[in-house]
Parts: structure tokens; sequence; C-alpha cells
């Protein structure tokens, strides 16, 4: 079987399981997942399972991916931020959806591989950075959208801060692993709407950068693409 052919059988399965956003669909079927495992795994691309992408990080399972983008409810103006680029694949998905994705990634090497992915793909609408995701991004706040690609006991405050007014963040929220629900909140003129939405298991949320490359300095590093 061809990948363009595993491809529309994923996108088959996603509707059967409840996806039912047609701009979610499509983004799903123009990123291609390929690009964004190691190339052992092409096989297995499009395969509604995680695949590992290296330093202890997974590409998420396309179905949460799917299911993560709908709960969102992105809209074309919207600026979205991204708390655990990975290998880009979440944020290439986002990107067909709305105005700008900013992404922090806290492992170099992770970040440089999916910048490259979104050059070569001509994706000139993601800003990412190294560093802590922990904090947020103060300088681009507030942001009509908040995703947290790992899980914690429970989300930081400083991005509730950061998330605009009738926002939206999603987050895996849980103690360990095995007990991770993802939990949608909704900025109301009251405070906080939550609801919890399903279980699943993520990596988890690491205060502080990563660096992967040798070098101790610990800086922010921020890439545009235009």
């Amino acid at each position: 079987m061809t990948l363009e052919a595993r491809k529309i059988r994923l996108v088959m399965e996603l509707r059967r399981q409840g996806v039912t956003d047609k701009a979610v669909l499509s983004a799903i079927e123009r990123v291609p997942r390929e690009n964004f495992v190691p190339p052992t795994f092409h096989d297995q691309a499009y395969e509604n399972t995680a695949l590992p992408i290296g330093h202890g990080q997974t590409i998420s399972q396309p179905a949460v991916v799917a299911f993560m983008t709908q709960a969102l409810e992105i809209g074309p103006r919207m600026k979205v931020l991204e708390v655990g680029t990975g290998c880009g694949y979440q944020a290439a998905v986002l990107a067909r959806l709305c105005r700008r994705v900013y992404t922090i990634e806290r492992h170099r090497d992770l970040l440089r591989d999916a910048e490259a992915r979104f050059s070569a793909l001509r994706i000139r609408n993601i800003t990412s950075r190294w560093g802590d995701g922990t904090k947020g991004w103060s300088e681009q706040a507030p942001f009509d959208r908040i995703i947290v690609t790992a899980g914690a006991p429970r989300v930081p405050d400083v991005l509730f801060e950061q998330l605009a007014p009738d926002g939206i963040l999603i987050a895996p929220v849980g103690r360990t692993a095995q007990d991770q629900a993802l939990v949608r909140y909704r900025r109301t003129a009251d405070g906080w709407d939550s609801e919890t939405l399903w279980p699943v298991r993520f990596v988890p949320l690491v205060e502080g950068s990563a660096d992967n490359s040798g070098n101790g300095s610990g800086t922010d590093a921020v890439r545009v693409w235009r």
C-alpha cells in the first residue's frame, strides 16, 4: 500500500472515531507525516500510533493530534501558542488552520530538525523558540489558543495568564502518565470553565531548556519563518 493510500485510510479512520471538523481533517491530510518521523518509521507514518523521535520524545498518535486540534476550535485569524514543538508535526497542522503559531521546544536538536522541516515544506506562519515552555511566551501574549503537548500535575499559572479573553487552553493533566487526561479550559468573564475530555499518555512537562548542542548558555533563541 502506498503512503497516499495509507493517509486516506487514516483520515477515514479519524472520521469514524469522531473527528468531524472538515478543516482539521484537511490539515491532517495536507501535512506529510512521513516528513516528521525518522526514516526507519516511514512505513508507519500513517498508522494511528505514536512513534519515537529521539531524546525520549514521541510524535503523538494522529487521533490525539486531530482531537486536540478539533477541541481548540481554531479560527483563521487566531494566534496559537504551542508548548512542546517536538518534531514539529502538531505545529504544522495548526499552521494550516490559524494566522500564526508560536511554538517552544526545550530540546535544541529537536527544534532545529523541526525548523528544517517547516522550511522544506514552506510553512511560513510558524515562529519557533528554544527555551522553557513552562514560562510561555510573554512577549507575544495574549494568545487566542494554547496547546500543551506534555503532561503535568497542573498547568503553570503563567500559561493561563497569557491566554486572551474567551481563549481556550488544552493540556494533559495528571500526577503521572498513567492517570493523565486531556483538560480543556475556557477563559470566561468570571474566571475559568474546565472540561475533562479523555485519557491520554504524554511525556512529562519539564521546566528549563535542555541543551543538546554542547553550548551551555541556556539563552532562548527565536526563529521566525516568513
